[in-house]
């Protein structure tokens, strides 16, 4: 029996890749979202008010990808835009009741997810992998 594949590098892609299709996939049928837009949302949950431009720093992603993105989300009702109270070009995102419920519906859905990788990770590997992950992505 050979040794399993060592390319980290490679396994993090393919892993993120087919955790992101099996996620959006099971997203969509439960709350008619994809992971992108759902990642959009909870941050506007956590953050009522906030900009364009705050949103695409919380989520590493370039404004104009996040134009997009809430363009497609106000477009189906699950946010709202109104004029920024003292910046005359900027807009704050809010979530709409439609979003609410958007977020609702798939929350159980990502607990399952959860779940799931709890179960093959193990607690502790669950733990320290969720640890790892957010050092590489979050800290210089």
């Amino acid at each position: 029996m050979s040794e399993p594949d060592q390319r980290l590098y490679f396994l993090l892609q393919r892993a993120a890749h087919r955790l992101r299709t099996t996620a959006d996939r099971r997203c969509v049928a439960a709350a008619g979202i994809t992971t992108a837009q759902l990642g959009a949302l909870f941050a506007v949950e956590e953050r009522p008010g906030i900009t364009q431009q705050q949103l695409a720093r919380s989520l590493g992603l370039r404004e104009s990808a996040v134009t997009g993105l809430v363009t497609r989300l106000t477009t189906a009702g699950l946010l709202a835009k109104r004029a920024h109270p003292s910046e005359h070009r900027a807009v704050v995102l809010e979530l709409t009741d439609a979003g609410t419920a958007a977020l609702d519906a798939a929350r159980p859905e990502i607990d399952r997810f959860n779940a799931e990788l709890r179960a093959l990770l193990g607690e502790d590997g669950f733990s320290r992998t969720a640890a790892a992950l957010h050092r590489i992505a979050y800290e210089d």
